[in-house]
């Protein structure tokens, strides 16, 4: 059996889905990404002139699951209880990820996602006059729970 893809109608007309029938539960959702960087630019981190890269890629990407909804066309607005974005400076770049929890009737991946994505993105910008080669990696959902698809772990 096919599964149908829950944003278009019978018609195959793009719309929000209607989640007023399903019981409010706990959801989180845990995504990561990776911004690639040659050591040189690691190692200027601490030096920039625009700021701490990771501190402020980390609270940028907290606003941005905030506003996901904002992003995302067909997105519901959603209440988050919680959003934690961490960067982590490896041999070879960052490694952001970023948990976002909710209780709601519908789930926070694309919040985690969008995270990460603008975190990733924030690092890029905050660091491009050093090098443009920089490349912003694999971003993945690693894993959810609650909701009516349960719990997914990659």
């Amino acid at each position: 059996m096919k599964k149908k893809l829950s944003h278009y109608d019978d018609a195959g007309v793009a719309r929000m889905v209607d989640v007023s029938e399903k019981t409010a539960t706990k959801r989180t959702a845990r995504a990561r990404g990776f911004v690639r960087m040659k050591a040189a630019v690691l190692k200027a981190l601490p030096e920039n002139p625009k700021g701490n890269p990771l501190e402020v890629a980390r609270i940028a990407g907290v606003m941005a699951a905030k506003r996901t909804h904002e992003l995302i066309p067909l997105c519901h607005p959603l209440a988050l209880s919680h959003v934690d974005v961490d960067v982590k400076v490896k041999k070879d770049g960052i490694a952001v990820e970023a948990t976002v929890s909710t209780t709601s009737q519908t789930g926070v991946e694309m919040e985690a996602l969008t995270a990460v994505s603008v975190a990733a993105l924030t690092i890029y910008d905050m660091t491009k006059a050093l090098d443009k080669s920089i490349t912003i990696e694999r971003i993945e959902l690693v894993e959810k729970t609650g909701g009516k698809s349960g719990h997914y772990k990659r």
